[in-house]
């Protein structure tokens, strides 16, 4: 072991003697990287995407780095504050400002984005890492967005979401998901009241890879929503889910979809240098089948009256427009290629081409599937080239479909197109009733592989004897249990997951809870769940209802990886004051309008003073808090701030802080980068301390025993860093 490990350190040496890596600059492998492709250059000259005269601008475009671009959180109560202070602050200070030769224009909105929630500068993301003048603008953007605030997105990555007019009540399913930043925008949207109740209606992200699945959990959980399930399945066969509708089983159809499917990422120059090196007509070719077949398998799971966005970062016409055709073919009138001009006003894109060839990479065209010889039939498909029937395509109208040309608005580049489902698909027209036995009237040669995939799971479900299924379902029913799938039914990869464990209405654990925090009667305890069968139940979870139908009339189709949003968590010390379960503050926006008791209102004084110490004494408070804290009694409190519209100077939204009432002193339970957040949102300068415990954390990674900075030296580095916002 040890002249293996002799071995591995030479061979992170280079020739000089210099160790390799993040010394050298994590993309420094990029650096002999010569942004030149002649094959693309001449496949897309050829194909004439880009308008007349544009050609040098366009590939000049994709020679340049791509933009720092940034979204805000919409549907969160505390977007305007970070708004203003992104605007009255942080953008201020980048003006004037030139790093290595090049002058920081300040951040501009991105016009086709509403409310302003969306910005763009001319910083590439590795001047904005490296660039010790744009340290302190660099730590915001990440405490902010590890609290779920902000998301560094591409630009043209925020299209889909947009053009999929997603409301409340909609059940949504996001078919290639990872790593979530499109996710995150569907959550949002969803949660676009917040002053109503836990919305109806639910996102489903699903992706293919296991790892990639947790990089979406780690994205959506940002977020705190109990409407969001990740799921681990492979988007061209991912299941036909059941639900309970009035008493009756039923085939979940969902409202929207997101069709983001896998592509050559030709459009990703800009920040993936190596396709440059990698691109080539093959992987088109390579991929269309399945961007075909997920395609396929997410108009069949559309409701009639849904909307389906399919997109790429692709420009090539095999991967966009022609699956496009080949669906609108299939569907025989089902499907209609809306015209979404109008949805995104400000945005400049080309409209989708009507005609284009097909090339090899050994630079060999073909017009059409007949010139195709019959050795390459394996490798070029029919459904690659365009309608030969004039009309036919006319009808189509291919020209509704989007693509964003990166020297346009200097973006990626990109595709979208938005389908609108009229009526059943025709493989579709008479699908099984589930728990009968039957088959689907459609003739064989009509099969879609996504479907015939999907049938070969239904026979086999129909084949197993009834009682079997009557006992399964009596037990998910009496259990509440949603464990992963038997290994005979579904093969599972990666790490095995708990089962989710939803909780009766009579539920021992839920009297004390109830009495403790005096819990509306409308609180629904049926989607509480827990992830274990046995023991204490450390920490409860909620799911909306919708969510909670699809877990328990689902559990043997598909693989949960993770659902719903912590609202509890088990504290022994709680049980001497009547309750063992404290707040979570995850969940605590969705679990305050149930909550009765145990609320503390304070001040902006009060907040910096329970974020920035560790265990103030109680008469640190105002005297309206200190009143209230000490007619309460040991335990789990809720630190409620009301907005006053007098004093424009202090936030304009309510903040709801999860903390505990000691004998003597109180302490907030809020999570680093959201202490960071509400103090920055109060007008204190964070920066400096923020520095500091990235510091330590960074000399802590080789070290054990070390023990962080606590939040009393936090109160005298803030104190001198307080703004005069702050009333």
């Amino acid at each position: 072991m040890g002249k293996r490990n002799k071995n591995r350190q030479k061979n992170q040496q280079d020739r000089n003697g210099e160790p390799r890596g993040d010394n050298a600059g994590w993309g420094a492998g990029y650096a002999d990287i010569i942004k030149e492709n002649k094959l693309f250059e001449q496949y897309y000259q050829k194909l004439k995407i880009v308008p007349e005269g544009e050609w040098e601008q366009f590939m000049e475009a994709l020679r340049e780095p791509l933009p720092a671009t940034i979204r805000i959180t919409g549907y969160k109560s505390h977007a305007k504050e970070i708004l203003h202070c992104l605007k009255e602050k942080y953008f201020k200070e980048l003006q004037d400002l030139e790093v290595d030769g090049q002058k920081i224009e300040a951040p501009q909105p991105l016009s086709w984005y509403p409310d302003e929630l969306a910005w763009h500068t001319n910083m590439s993301g590795t001047i904005l890492r490296k660039s010790p003048l744009l340290e302190k603008f660099h730590h915001f953007l990440v405490s902010e967005t590890e609290s779920g605030n902000i998301s560094r997105q591409e630009a043209v990555s925020m299209i889909p979401p947009l053009l999929l007019k997603i409301a409340p009540h909609h059940k949504i399913l996001d078919m290639c998901a990872a790593p979530g930043s499109k996710t995150a925008q569907l959550i949002e949207m969803l949660h676009s009241n917040m002053d109503g109740p836990i919305p109806e209606g639910f996102v489903i992200a699903n992706d293919v890879d296991n790892k990639r699945c947790y990089l979406l959990v780690h994205q959506a959980k940002r977020l705190n929503s109990p409407c969001i399930m990740v799921v681990n399945h492979d988007a061209s066969n991912i299941p036909r889910l059941q639900i309970d509708c009035d008493g009756k089983k039923d085939i979940l159809f969902y409202d929207r979809i997101l069709c983001d499917v896998p592509c050559s990422r030709d459009g990703t120059m800009r920040k993936n240098i190596d396709v440059w090196k990698k691109w080539t007509t093959s992987n088109s070719l390579h991929l269309h089948g399945l961007q075909m077949r997920i395609a396929v398998r997410g108009v069949e799971q559309l409701a009639v009256g849904g909307r389906m966005v399919y997109s790429t970062c692709s420009l090539n016409p095999i991967e966009d427009e022609a699956v496009i055709a080949s669906l609108l073919e299939k569907s025989e009138g089902a499907l209609e290629l809306v015209d979404v001009a109008s949805e995104v006003p400000g945005l400049k894109w080309m409209p989708g081409v009507t005609s284009w060839k097909l090339m090899t990479k050994t630079g060999q065209w073909y017009t059409n599937w007949s010139e195709v010889p019959q050795n390459r039939h394996t490798q070029i498909r029919p459904t690659m080239f365009p309608p030969t029937d004039p009309e036919k395509l006319k009808e189509m109208k291919l020209e509704r479909c989007m693509r964003i040309l990166p020297h346009h608005q200097n973006t990626g580049g990109f595709f979208v197109a938005v389908l609108v489902k009229k009526a059943p698909m025709p493989w579709n027209r008479c699908h099984p009733k589930l728990g009968n036995k039957g088959t689907e009237p459609a003739a064989e040669a009509e099969k879609t592989p996504a479907e015939t995939a999907d049938e070969a799971g239904e026979a086999a479900m129909e084949d197993k004897p009834k009682d079997l299924e009557a006992s399964r379902e009596s037990t998910v029913k009496q259990d509440g249990v949603c464990g992963p799938p038997p290994s005979k039914k579904m093969k599972l990869f990666g790490f095995k997951e708990d089962p989710f464990v939803f909780l009766s209405e009579d539920d021992p654990v839920f009297p004390p809870i109830q009495k403790f925090y005096n819990l509306a009667p409308n609180f629904p305890k049926l989607n509480v769940l827990t992830r274990t069968h046995d023991g204490k139940k450390l920490n409860l979870y909620i799911v909306s209802k919708e969510l909670r139908n699809v877990l328990l009339n689902n559990s043997e189709r598909m693989k949960v990886i993770n659902t719903g949003v912590k609202v509890w968590s088990r504290n022994n010390d709680g049980e001497q004051s009547g309750c063992a379960y404290r707040l979570a503050q995850e969940g605590i926006y969705s679990l305050y309008p149930y909550i009765n008791a145990r609320i503390i209102t304070v001040s902006v004084e009060d907040i910096k003073v329970l974020l920035t110490q560790e265990n103030p004494f109680l008469s640190k408070l105002g005297a309206q808090s200190h009143a209230q804290a000490k007619q309460l009694g040991i335990g789990s409190i809720v630190m409620r701030y009301e907005p006053d519209p007098e004093n424009q100077d202090a936030p304009q939204c309510p903040i709801e802080l999860c903390g505990w009432r000691g004998k003597i002193s109180i302490r907030a339970f809020v999570p680093r980068n959201d202490r960071f957040h509400y103090l920055r949102m109060l007008g204190v300068e964070v920066f400096q301390e923020k520095r500091r415990y990235d510091r330590f954390e960074a000399k802590a990674e080789g070290q054990e025993g070390g023990c962080a900075p606590d939040s009393m030296s936090m109160e005298t580095d803030l104190k001198t860093e307080s703004t005069d916002k702050s009333p």
